[in-house]
């Protein structure tokens, strides 16, 4: 009888360990920062439901939305304290969450007819000043300017002195090992407007400012996430000039550290681009948003790279990272079913947390 009690309690036991145990490590939700007066809101939502999904990594885009001493004249609207943030952070750390903060580098500077709070203090950082934005707010895509977002010129002698300043001071409030610096979407790089970029390889371009960025955040020994998308051949691949590159800075992949993290995100198709981060000596997530039935998929393909890869690979598909790119206050209401506007995400990352922990 002994016997049989001690062969069940060992039975359970190991049953509960495989149920918790994933194929990957990382299970993980991109999403804004919500309003600070849903701060308390979001962190109980953080407590009760996102923990109990398995989440154990959380980015939290921030931007300019902090009460910044090292540049106040870059304070946004709606700006966090720094009890707000500290906050969250006690709550990710209850609740074994890594906690990534993300203010948007190099590219997406602006945003449809308005300029980010960077660029609206600091113009002459802009890498295509000659290119103004439409003073009536109609904003169309496309445009004869190729106009999607503005970026910052990376070759400006004063640009890091700023932006390094913001990184180090919301990296140390939130008591962070990484920083996402979001690096997607550049379609302004190396343009002809501007006197420093003008003629110089797009690649060299690119990978020079991931690689200044990486190396910054390393003397404190922290990692530096991207997205992947600059670095895909949108052509070769056919993905397109948002998943991928059509301005040749995919070449950069050759070019980067290879402790970058990448999140690689598709979204109309569960694309098996993961592999080529991977075989290129990249750690990689894969990213979903908002189409649940390609979420499930992408899952399932990761579990199936990471059971047919060498040891070697193995270990550089890191998981899976779903992103939000809607309200965080509406995501919270449409995942407690409390919402008259659907966030599709909300309902994606269910699915996803179904399968994940599986």
């Amino acid at each position: 009888m002994k016997y049989s009690i001690f062969f069940i309690f060992v039975l359970l036991l190991t049953t509960n360990l495989l149920k918790a145990e994933s194929p990957y490590p990382v299970r993980g939700l991109c999403i804004s920062a919500p309003s600070v007066e849903n701060v308390d809101d979001f962190v109980d939502f953080i407590d009760n439901e996102l923990s109990a999904d398995g989440l154990n990594l959380l980015i939290l885009r921030i931007d300019y939305r902090y009460q910044f001493k090292s540049h106040p004249e870059l304070i946004g609207n709606n700006p966090y304290s720094e009890s707000d943030v500290k906050k969250l952070v006690k709550v990710c750390q209850d609740n074994n969450i890594r906690l990534i903060p993300q203010i948007n580098l190099f590219g997406h500077q602006s945003w449809h007819s308005e300029a980010s709070k960077l660029l609206e203090v600091y113009p002459e950082f802009d890498e295509t000043p000659n290119i103004k934005l439409p003073d009536d707010g109609e904003y169309k895509w496309p445009n004869p300017d190729g106009l999607y977002c503005k970026s910052y010129c990376p070759l400006h002698p004063e640009v890091h002195s700023v932006v390094f300043d913001l990184v180090d001071e919301i990296c140390d409030v939130f008591e962070t090992d990484a920083y996402h610096a979001g690096l997607d979407e550049v379609f302004y790089i190396g343009h002809d407007d501007c006197p420093r970029c003008q003629g110089k390889d797009k690649a060299e371009l690119f990978a020079g400012e991931v690689t200044k960025i990486r190396n910054h955040l390393a003397k404190n020994n922290r990692e530096l996430w991207i997205w992947g998308d600059r670095l895909i051949d949108g052509k070769t691949t056919g993905i397109g000039l948002w998943e991928g590159s059509y301005n040749n800075t995919h070449r950069a992949i050759d070019m980067i550290p290879k402790d970058v993290v990448i999140c690689d995100w598709h979204y109309e198709r569960p694309d098996p681009t993961a592999v080529l981060f991977a075989a290129k000596g990249l750690n990689v997530l894969t990213c979903p948003w908002q189409n649940a039935e390609n979420a499930v998929v992408q899952e399932k393909l990761t579990r199936d790279l990471i059971a047919g890869a060498t040891k070697v690979m193995k270990p550089k598909y890191n998981g899976m990272l779903q992103t939000v790119w809607g309200s965080a206050n509406n995501f919270m209401a449409s995942y407690k079913g409390t919402s008259d506007h659907e966030d599709k995400s909300a309902e994606c990352f269910k699915e996803l947390a179904k399968v994940w922990n599986k």
